[in-house]
């Protein structure tokens, strides 16, 4: 449905090198810088942050995860690059039985998940 989407951002050194760094457990790997813009994904930019001037609105963005894995270190790595959390990994049932996701706040507040809706391989 949404082909790409960008989320501003107060400091874009600052914020490219966080999403650098939360986004690689999930194989979204930095792409490109185009002025105050940088993509991110796997062949083509599917995430972007572009440097805008605060007040930021507070945005969600989710991101899809592989496996449970990939999420439990999505939020190991988000936390470590400075990220606050903001609901640890997890199934979330009033969502869906298989919706197993975490969640964290970004450098500006922005709230930040990777989920998997995958049922675990028993």
């Amino acid at each position: 449905m949404i082909d790409h989407f960008n989320l501003p951002v107060s400091d874009l050194a600052r914020s490219r090198v966080f999403y650098e760094r939360v986004l690689a457990p999930l194989g979204v790997p930095f792409l490109l810088q185009d002025g105050n813009a940088v993509g991110f994904g796997r062949s083509t930019w599917g995430f972007g942050i572009v440097a805008a001037p605060a007040p930021l609105p507070q945005l969600h963005v989710a991101f899809v995860a592989g496996s449970r894995a990939e999420v439990d270190r999505f939020y190991d790595v988000a936390l470590a690059a400075g990220a606050s959390p903001n609901g640890s990994p997890g199934v979330r049932s009033h969502y869906d039985a298989a919706y197993y996701a975490a969640f964290v706040l970004d450098p500006d507040g922005h709230n930040v998940e990777a989920v998997c809706r995958l049922a675990p391989v028993s």
